[in-house]
């Protein structure tokens, strides 16, 4: 994975850009640049590997899907939501360049991460995949995915949701952005209709996973280790899979979902799934 993550970092680099006008491209290039685990650029490029892609389309969606992940964090951490000061290790960026740049900061990252999946020079990612792709991040983004979970999010402060519901609003919130990344990848190749339903499946296991796994270490693990704020969940009264199931059983739920996923992998019958099985267990054993 380490070439993988130096192509994208350099890809990030040179597609955000530094001269966007009165600092704009400064906050944009400190919300996505020299931090996070990468985690849904990795899935694109893996599940594109699987179904033997465009590696420059993956790349492009890879690029895009990790600006929309990192312009919800810039938006997600400021005062009128999370209020949060710390993401991955550094200053959010509304502490660093003031709340107006860095919902202007998000605003921009969305649209770029738009205009990477339809380059002026056609030849670079042919028309039918643009929208296809577009599609695909569009509806994992918006009111149907992630932008839909984060409304559920706030509007449960202080509520006891019932299993179904955490997992509805965990499935659009985290989820859907990361089973976009792996159905972008799928998309980049050539698969049949069972291929691309099981790889969506295995999507949507670890996109849950993951969110699942991130609650258990809201409070098994410190701000040092995470990077950002420990324990916010429960300071703000959040329902989480920890706070429903408890600490054991919310382990025990993640182990069934990467379960999940690697049954999923089995069913697509593609002879190389590798990378997307080491990246299940990334998603399970992962301590931040």
């Amino acid at each position: 994975m380490t070439e993988q993550l130096r192509l994208v970092e350099q890809a990030l680099s040179a597609w955000v850009p530094a001269d966007a006008p009165a600092g704009l491209g400064e906050a944009m290039r400190y919300g996505v640049l020299d931090g996070g685990k990468r985690l849904r650029p990795l899935l694109v490029l893996a599940a594109a590997q699987a179904v033997q892609g465009h590696e420059g389309a993956a790349l492009r969606a890879a690029c895009a899907v990790e600006l929309i992940h990192a312009y919800s964090l810039v938006h997600d951490d400021m005062p009128c939501m999370d209020n949060d000061v710390l993401r991955r290790g550094k200053p959010t960026v509304h502490v660093q360049f003031g709340q107006a740049q860095a919902m202007l900061a998000g605003d921009a990252m969305q649209a770029l991460a738009f205009e990477l999946l339809t380059p002026l020079d056609a030849a670079e990612l042919e028309p039918s995949l643009q929208a296809r792709l577009v599609g695909l991040l569009s509806r994992g983004a918006g009111y149907s995915g992630m932008a839909g979970g984060q409304a559920i999010d706030l509007a449960s402060v202080g509520r006891q949701l019932q299993e179904a519901d955490l997992r509805r609003m965990h499935e659009l919130k985290t989820g859907a952005l990361l089973q976009a990344s792996v159905d972008m990848g799928a998309a980049c190749g050539v698969a049949d209709a069972a291929t691309l339903a099981a790889l969506s499946r295995y999507g949507h296991a670890i996109g849950l996973a993951f969110q699942v796994v991130d609650d258990i270490l809201d409070v098994t693990q410190d701000t040092e280790v995470l990077g950002k704020t420990a324990g916010k969940d429960r300071e703000q009264s959040k329902p989480t899979y920890v706070s429903l199931m408890g600490l054991q059983g919310a382990q025990r739920h993640a182990r069934e979902l990467h379960e999940r996923a690697l049954q999923a992998l089995v069913a697509s019958a593609l002879p190389d799934t590798h990378r997307l099985r080491e990246l299940a267990d990334l998603v399970v054993h992962r301590q931040h």
